[in-house]
C-alpha cells in the first residue's frame, strides 16, 4: 500500500504477526526508517513510524487508520523542531 501526503510517501510493505511493519518512507527522496509497529488502540488500528536519519533523528509519526476514507492520520512530531504537525495519507490508487 503505498499512501502519499503531498510529496511524503509511505509505503507499507509487510504487517507481520506481533505488530512489526516493514515501511519505507520518502521525503520525496528516501529517509531511513528506525522502527514502525502497529497496534488496536480504542477500537482504532494505529501505525507509530519512527524514522532515523540524518535531519531526522527521533522523528516519529502516529497515524490512526481510517477505513471509511481508507487514509491514514494523525501527527508528525519532528523532533529536532520539537513541534508536532497533523498529517494526512491518502492511498494511492
Amino acid at each position: 500500500m503505498c499512501i502519499r501526503d503531498r510529496e511524503y510517501r509511505l509505503w507499507v510493505r509487510e504487517v507481520r504477526p506481533g505488530g512489526a511493519v516493514e515501511v519505507e518512507y520518502f521525503n520525496p527522496r528516501p529517509i531511513r526508517v528506525g522502527e514502525a509497529r502497529t497496534d488496536a488502540a480504542g477500537g482504532r488500528r494505529i501505525l507509530r513510524v519512527e524514522l532515523r536519519d540524518e535531519n531526522y533523528p527521533g522523528s516519529t509519526y502516529t497515524l490512526a487508520y481510517d477505513p471509511e476514507g481508507d487514509r491514514l492520520a494523525g501527527e508528525y512530531y519532528q523532533a529536532v523542531q520539537g513541534v508536532t504537525i497533523p498529517v494526512v495519507f491518502l492511498r494511492e490508487k
